[in-house]
C-alpha cells in the first residue's frame, strides 16, 4: 500500500478525502512507510464486492452513509493519523530523479545519439514522477525539454540546409529527419507522462510536450524557406520525371512517407496538395499545347491519350497521396488536357467511336466529360452525330429495304449506350442493419460489394428521341411506310423457334421507330393493307399476336387501328356463311366443285381496299360456282350488293410434268392463265389477254411470275426477264421441283409500285379530307380567326395522324373560301370568317 504523505501530495484537483468519515482506527495498526529507494512495484487495484451481495456489507454501507451524512452537517473532518512518524524523501534522492530526466531529455534530442539510455524506461518514467509531484520541479523538466527542443531542430535545420543532394534526392534526408524527430518525440512523450499530465495539465497556457516539439519543428524547420523552396523543387521534380518518362520514379517510396509528415504537422494541404495541383496543372496544359501544335494526333488518339494520362494521375495519386486529395488532382489534369479542345473532341472523336460502335471507349468519354464540366457539348454533338446518321439512312433510296433493319441496328446500340455508357451514379442507399447477433467466422467470405446504382442521363435521352425524329423529316412518308413493311414481314415470319417473350421484344423495338415518325396514318394505310393480305391469303404466322399488335397499336399509338378488329369479325362470318352454303348445296344434292370453293364476304368500309374496275375473266365453271353464291347470299342478305375482287383469290392446281405431278398453289390470275395451257401448250400473249380480259400492267406481272421467276412452270420464247406483246408462252414440261407442293403465288403478298402508288394518293386524298373538316370544325367554334391562329388550330387537330405543310393547309383554305365555307375580313384580309 502507498504511505499516507504520498496520498497528501495529490493535485488540489483531486477530492480523495473531502468526504472520508471520521472513524478511529483500530490501535496496533500501523501505516506503511514508503521505501527509499522507491524501487516497489506501484500498488495495485483491488476489486471490491457489490455492496448488496452482503449482507454485513449492505449493513456497513447503511452505516457509513449515515456517518457520511453527519459529517456533512458537522463540518470540516479532522484526520489523524496513527502509526510511526513519517519520514520525508531525502533531498539528494529528489536531485537525482531530476537528473535523470534531464540528462534522458538530453540524449533523446541528440541527432546523431546511438547510446543506450541511462535507465530503463519503467524508471526514467518514475524518476518524471517523483520529480513533478514529489521535488516540485515540473517547470524546470518543462524548460529542460523547450531548450533541448531548440537545440534539437537548429541542428536538423543546419544539417538539411548544408545537405549536398538536391531536387528529388533531398526529400530523402529530409523524410529521414522527419521520421527520425516523430519517433524521439514520441518516445519523450511516453517516458515525460507524467509531465504532461501533472504539470502541464494545471498550466492551461503551455502546450504538451508533443504539441510544442511538432510547432518549433514546423516553425523552425519545415517553414524556413530554403527548406519550404527545396520540398516544392523536389515534389515538382519527381512530378516531371514521372510524367516525362511515363514510369515510377526509383524514389517513389519516399513520397508516401513525405506526405506522411506533412500531414501530423498540419503542412498538408498548403505544402504537398498545392504544389502537387500547380505543377499538375502546368505539365498538362503544356503537353496539351504541344500536341495541339504538332497536329499529328487525331481527336480519337488524343481522347485515348487524355484517357491514358487520367488513368495514370489517379493511379499515381492512390499511392501517394492522401484519399480526399485523389479526385481533385485527376480533375486537374483533366482540365488542363482538355480545356479549349471539348469541341472538338466531340465532334471528331465521338464520330469514329460511334462509327466503330465501341461503347466502352464511349463510356470513358463520358466520363471524362463530365469530371471537366462538358456534358453538354457531348450531349449536343451526340445528338447532332444520332440525327446525321438516321438522315443518312432514311435517305439512302438505294437500300430503302434495308432501311429498317439498320435503324433497328443503330437504334439497339443508342439504347446500349443510355443503359450503360451514358449514366450517372446515384449516391447508395442506406440499409439498417439488424440488432440480431449472428454467428460469424473468420472463414466465411465477405459479401461482394453491391454494384454502384446508376440512371440514364436524361438529355442524351432526349437526345436521341429529337435526332431519330428530325432524321425521319428528311424524307416524308418512306420511314413510316417501311416500317409498316417490316412489320409485315416479321408478323408473316412468326417467331422462328423463338419465345413469345421475344418475339414480342422483337416487334416492339419495330413499334418504338413508329413513335420518331409524324406520319402516323401512313404508316397505319400500308399496316392495314398489309395486315389484310395477310388474313385473307393466310400467311400470318399466328392470329393471337396480331391481335396483340392491334391492340397495342390502338391503345398507345393510334385509336384508328380500332377499325382493324372488324376483319378478324368478317373472316369468322364468312367461314359461318361457307358452312351454310355448302349445306345448301347439299340439301339441293348439287356440291360438285362448291366443296372445293371458299369465299369470303368482306365488309369494304373494314378493308383497305378499292373497288376495281376491271378484273379477270374466269373460266365459264368457275363463273358458275361463284353465280350461285351469290344467289344464295342474296336470299340470305337481301338489299346487300357483292362485288367480286379476285386480285387476292388463290387456287391450288394439280400439274403433271415429266418428272411426276406437282401440286401447284397459285393465285386465282395465275391460275387463270395456267388452266388455258389445258387446251393448248403453246398460247401467245395476244391470247391470254384476249381470253383473261387482264390489263396489261397485271397481265405482264402475273406471266412474269410464271415464266420469268425462280419456279418457272412456262417458258417465254423469246427468253428473258420482261415481258412483251409479242412473246408466246409454252407450258414447261420439263419443271422439277423437290418438293410436292409447290407455291408460286407470293407476288401476291408483296407490294408493287403501282399498289404503293395507288396507297400514297389515298393517303394524300384523306389528308385532305382531314384537314378540310379540321378546318370547318376549328372555324365553326371560333367564328373567326387570323391566318396564323387558324394554321396553328389546323396543326394541333390533326398532328396525332400527321403533321401537314403549311403549303398544304393554305391550299386547303382557299379551296373551303372558294367553296363558300369561309370568307377573307373586307378590311383585314389576313382575317377568315366562318360562313354558316
Amino acid at each position: 500500500m502507498t504511505d499516507v504523505f504520498t496520498l497528501l501530495t495529490l493535485p488540489q484537483t483531486s477530492k480523495a478525502f473531502s468526504a472520508l468519515p471520521a472513524q478511529p482506527q483500530a490501535a496496533g495498526t500501523a501505516a506503511s512507510t514508503r521505501d527509499s529507494s522507491r524501487s516497489a512495484s506501484p500498488p495495485r487495484k483491488i476489486a471490491r464486492l457489490d455492496p448488496a451481495s452482503d449482507a454485513a456489507l449492505a449493513s456497513s454501507s447503511r452505516v457509513a452513509g449515515a456517518v457520511e451524512s453527519a459529517a456533512d452537517k458537522r463540518g470540516p473532518i479532522v484526520l489523524r493519523v496513527v502509526g510511526h512518524p513519517i519520514k520525508p524523501t531525502a533531498e539528494s534522492t529528489n536531485e537525482a530523479d531530476y537528473t535523470l530526466v534531464r540528462r534522458t531529455i538530453r540524449m533523446l534530442l541528440t541527432p546523431g545519439e546511438t547510446g543506450a539510455l541511462p535507465a530503463t524506461y519503467d524508471r526514467i518514467s518514475r524518476a518524471c514522477r517523483a520529480a513533478v509531484s514529489e521535488a516540485g520541479r515540473g517547470e524546470g523538466l518543462y524548460d529542460a525539454v523547450k531548450m533541448e527542443l531548440e537545440r534539437c531542430v537548429g541542428t536538423i535545420e543546419r544539417e538539411l540546409l548544408n545537405e549536398s543532394r538536391k531536387g528529388v534526392e533531398w526529400l530523402v534526408p529530409f523524410t529521414e529527419a522527419c521520421a527520425w524527430f516523430e519517433k524521439q518525440v514520441g518516445l519523450l512523450q511516453s517516458l515525460l507522462a507524467y509531465l504532461d499530465t501533472l504539470y502541464v495539465a494545471e498550466q492551461t497556457q503551455l502546450p504538451s510536450i508533443k504539441r510544442l516539439a511538432y510547432t518549433m519543428f514546423t516553425d523552425s524547420v519545415i517553414k524556413r524557406a530554403r527548406i519550404n523552396e527545396a520540398i516544392g523543387v523536389g515534389i515538382a521534380e519527381w512530378l516531371e520525371w514521372e510524367r516525362t518518362n511515363r514510369a515510377a520514379h526509383p524514389l517513389r517510396s519516399y513520397l508516401p512517407k513525405l506526405v506522411h509528415h506533412m500531414h501530423a504537422h498540419g503542412l498538408y494541404r498548403d505544402i504537398v496538395e498545392a504544389i502537387y495541383h500547380l505543377s499538375t496543372d502546368a505539365f498538362y496544359r503544356k503537353e496539351s499545347d504541344a500536341l495541339a501544335s504538332a497536329g499529328t494526333m487525331s481527336a480519337k488518339d488524343f481522347l485515348a491519350h487524355a484517357q491514358a494520362r487520367s488513368k495514370e494521375e489517379l493511379e499515381r495519386a492512390q499511392e501517394v497521396l492522401l484519399p480526399e486529395s485523389v479526385a481533385a488532382v485527376q480533375d486537374t489534369a483533366d482540365n488542363a488536357l482538355l480545356e479549349g479542345r471539348l469541341q472538338w473532341l466531340a465532334k471528331d472523336a465521338l464520330e469514329s467511336l460511334m462509327a466503330a460502335r465501341n461503347d466502352a471507349q464511349l463510356k470513358k468519354m463520358y466520363k471524362l466529360f463530365a469530371r471537366v464540366g462538358g456534358l453538354k457539348v457531348l450531349s449536343a454533338a451526340f445528338k447532332l452525330y444520332v440525327q446525321k446518321t438516321v438522315k443518312g439512312i432514311v435517305t439512302d433510296q438505294e437500300h430503302d429495304d434495308e432501311m429498317v433493319p439498320r435503324l433497328l441496328e443503330f437504334k439497339s446500340f443508342c439504347d446500349k449506350l443510355m443503359a450503360n455508357a451514358f449514366v450517372d451514379e446515384l449516391p447508395p442507399l442506406t440499409t439498417t442493419t439488424s440488432a440480431q447477433p449472428h454467428a460469424s467466422s473468420s472463414r466465411t467470405p465477405l459479401p461482394a460489394a453491391p454494384a454502384p446504382r446508376t440512371q440514364p442521363n436524361r438529355e442524351f435521352q432526349y437526345g436521341v428521341t429529337d435526332a431519330f425524329a428530325a432524321g425521319f423529316k428528311a424524307r416524308r412518308h418512306k420511314p413510316a411506310e417501311m416500317i409498316a413493311k417490316h412489320m409485315d414481314k416479321a408478323m408473316r415470319r412468326g417467331q422462328k423457334g423463338k419465345r413469345d417473350e421475344d418475339y414480342a421484344a422483337e416487334l416492339d423495338e419495330v413499334l418504338a421507330l413508329y413513335r420518331y415518325t409524324d406520319d402516323k396514318d401512313v404508316f397505319r394505310a400500308f399496316y392495314q393493307r398489309a395486315l389484310a393480305k395477310r388474313l385473307l391469303l393466310g400467311r400470318s404466322a399466328s392470329d393471337d399476336f396480331e391481335r396483340a399488335v392491334l391492340k397495342k397499336l390502338k391503345e398507345q399509338y393510334d385509336p384508328e387501328f380500332g377499325t382493324s378488329e372488324n376483319m378478324f369479325k368478317d373472316l369468322a362470318l364468312s367461314r359461318d356463311l361457307m358452312q351454310e352454303f355448302l349445306e345448301y348445296r347439299r340439301r339441293k344434292g348439287e356440291v360438285g366443285s362448291a366443296q372445293k370453293l371458299n369465299v369470303m364476304v368482306l365488309q369494304r368500309s373494314s378493308w383497305p381496299f378499292t373497288a376495281r374496275k376491271q378484273d379477270i375473266d374466269l373460266p365459264r365453271w368457275m363463273q358458275e360456282d361463284l353465280g350461285d353464291y351469290t344467289e344464295f347470299y342474296k336470299k340470305n342478305h337481301q338489299g346487300r350488293k357483292l362485288d367480286w375482287d379476285h386480285a387476292l383469290g388463290t387456287a391450288t392446281l394439280k400439274a403433271r410434268f415429266d418428272a411426276g405431278e406437282k401440286e401447284l398453289s397459285v393465285s386465282l390470275y395465275q391460275a387463270a392463265i395456267l388452266l388455258l395451257f389445258n387446251e393448248e401448250a403453246t398460247v401467245s400473249y395476244a391470247d391470254i389477254k384476249a381470253q383473261t380480259g387482264l390489263e396489261d400492267g397485271e397481265l405482264q406481272r402475273t406471266l412474269q411470275s410464271l415464266a420469268c421467276g425462280k419456279k418457272r412452270v412456262l417458258r417465254k420464247q423469246p427468253p428473258g426477264k420482261d415481258v412483251n406483246a409479242t412473246d408466246v408462252f409454252h407450258f414447261n414440261a420439263e419443271f422439277t421441283d423437290p418438293r410436292y407442293q409447290v407455291h408460286i403465288n407470293s407476288i401476291q403478298a408483296k407490294e408493287t409500285a403501282e399498289e404503293t402508288k395507288r396507297t400514297q394518293s389515298s393517303i394524300e386524298a384523306d389528308r385532305k379530307h382531314a384537314l378540310d373538316a379540321a378546318i370547318v370544325r376549328v372555324m365553326k367554334g371560333k367564328k373567326e380567326l387570323s391566318y396564323e391562329q387558324l394554321k396553328t388550330a389546323t396543326i394541333e387537330a390533326v398532328k396525332k395522324h400527321f403533321v401537314p405543310e403549311v403549303g398544304m393547309i393554305k391550299q386547303r383554305i382557299q379551296g373551303l373560301v372558294e367553296q363558300e365555307y369561309l370568307r377573307r375580313d373586307e378590311e383585314d384580309m389576313n382575317k377568315y370568317i366562318y360562313v354558316a
